[in-house]
């Protein structure tokens, strides 16, 4: 069975290396903000700028590592990019102990840190297709996925504890020591790994059409190209809405921070059930139609929490609908993720992933200031309304027909 064969012990060290860094970056979760906050006094509009402008600028500042990784050994580009990030981290902590942190370290380390998250997401994602058989992808990416939600329930709240104790920079230190564990597992893989090949005059040198090869192949593929649109679409007004759901809960209607903390913490066991159903589910009914399903599922939640009310009640109906809206995620996730790789060129595969996370994190950065313009014009309830209507209508950008071959589709559907 799919699911009790061994992945290899390449794919263990790549798993374990990618639990140890997801650990870490949620355990310093909003840790920067916080650093900003208690150690900087910033206010609001410079902890939106951090927030925010890092994660465009890094956006920006990605772009051409996505040409550039795919025509190098992905091994060592995953773990230059978790050197990058251990130094840059470990900065922070540098500064704070020698009086001379400022916020403008703090702005450049969360550009290099976004920038180094996406080459390094575009070589393991290559990396994974090339050392998982394609039969074994959707298991593989089941175990990301469950990996993610998991550290996502025990992060958070251990670094919360952690901050209350010794200050938000430990937590930026321990982050950082995930990333240099990260790269101790990728180095343990082993092995050998061949050099891709680039045809035609120029050889290896990047060429400037390269740039947006990502995004031409990404919208001339009919079926990666409305999956691109729906992705990017429902990840921002998903993370747009999230901090208007903040001041929603904590401000306007009076939930202390342990229930803020709860009502997020506890859903996300629905991502770990969504991921481990993933597999079990396409056995069943096809791949396609459980990414559709999935897909128009997890877009029919955040609409009502729009409609979040003071007290117990409010705080068990904002579990709920987060609980459904994760449970839906944690299913299509890895179906979708397996898609996309299905469906893209190995040739192509780290230019793909780059242009999908360059677009998604800077549309999630313009989206997160455009809605708080949106609520400080009609306040946090109906920009989190406006936000769950639109993503109604994502659904409808989900590709309607499989353009798989009928022998893929025979294999995916086939039981495990």
């Amino acid at each position: 069975m799919v699911g009790r064969r061994r992945l290899g012990r390449r794919f263990g060290w790549l798993w374990a290396a990618y639990g140890v860094s997801t650990f870490g970056t949620w355990l310093a979760f909003d840790a920067f903000s916080l650093i900003a906050i208690l150690v900087l006094h910033a206010g609001p509009t410079e902890v939106s700028v951090l927030a925010a402008g890092g994660l465009a600028v890094g956006a920006v500042v990605a772009v051409p590592l996505g040409p550039w990784v795919e025509f190098r050994r992905k091994r060592p580009v995953m773990v230059a990019m978790d050197l990058a990030r251990f130094m840059a981290l470990m900065s922070v902590p540098a500064a704070y102990a020698l009086g001379l942190l400022g916020f403008v370290q703090l702005l450049v380390v969360s550009v290099v840190v976004g920038a180094a998250d996406i080459a390094f997401n575009a070589a393991s994602g290559a990396y994974l297709k090339s050392i998982v058989p394609p039969e074994d992808l959707l298991v593989a990416n089941g175990r990301f996925e469950s990996t993610t939600w998991t550290a996502t329930v025990l992060g958070p709240p251990v670094g919360t504890a952690a901050i209350g104790l010794f200050g938000p920079v430990l937590t930026v230190v321990a982050d950082a020591i995930s990333y240099l564990l990260s790269a101790a597992g990728i180095r343990a893989i082993g092995g050998s790994e061949p050099r891709p090949v680039r045809t035609g005059a120029d050889g290896a040198r990047l060429r400037p059409g390269d740039l947006l090869e990502g995004w031409r192949y990404i919208l001339a593929h009919p079926a990666l190209r409305p999956l691109f649109f729906n992705t990017v679409l429902v990840n921002g007004l998903i993370l747009a809405a999230s901090p208007l759901l903040a001041v929603l809960m904590l401000d306007d209607l009076g939930f202390a921070p342990w229930q803020y903390g709860l009502a997020f913490g506890l859903p996300c066991v629905g991502g770990v059930i969504g991921s481990r159903l993933a597999r079990r589910l396409v056995a069943r009914f096809g791949r396609h139609e459980v990414m559709l399903t999935a897909g128009a599922l997890r877009a029919c939640w955040a609409f009502g929490l729009a409609f979040i009310r003071p007290g117990t009640a409010g705080l068990v109906f904002v579990i709920a609908v987060e609980f459904g809206l994760i449970t839906c995620m944690g299913v299509f996730n890895p179906v979708f993720a397996t898609y996309r790789l299905d469906r893209t060129a190995p040739d192509r595969i780290a230019r793909t992933l780059s242009a999908w996370s360059v677009t998604s994190k800077a549309t999630v950065a313009a989206m997160t200031g455009l809605w708080g313009v949106l609520a400080g014009l009609t306040g946090p309830r109906t920009a989190i309304a406006v936000a769950g209507l639109l993503m109604l209508a994502t659904p409808f950008l989900l590709p309607r027909h499989d353009h798989a071959p009928h022998d893929e589709r025979a294999q995916v559907r086939s039981p495990a």
